[in-house]
């Protein structure tokens, strides 16, 4: 298996996500970020709780959520924040 071209496609899988999300979601990360500008601290965290639940195998409410949908999810508000970080002051990164 070629591990470049599975980043690749995944990255491809989270851009899609993104744009559906955004969506339904009317850009509400960028929104909440303007008003709690470190808000992905907290994104990150209820993930990560999340994830951690999750690899400790403990009793899920939600069952149609998996280690791999989560992983998706953090890497993608990490993803979203560097958008954002970009779009606040277009000459750094």
């Amino acid at each position: 298996m070629n591990k470049a071209q599975l980043h690749a496609d995944i990255c491809v899988q989270l851009n899609k996500t993104y744009q559906a999300k955004n969506a339904d979601y009317g850009d509400s990360f960028a929104k909440v970020r303007k008003e709690y500008p470190d808000a992905i601290c907290v994104r990150l965290m209820d993930k990560l709780e999340r994830l951690k639940t999750l690899y400790r195998g403990e009793s899920q409410q939600v069952k149609d959520e998996s280690i791999e949908d989560t992983l998706k999810d953090l890497a993608n508000y990490c993803l979203m924040e560097l958008v954002e970080r970009k779009v606040d002051n277009p000459y750094k990164l």
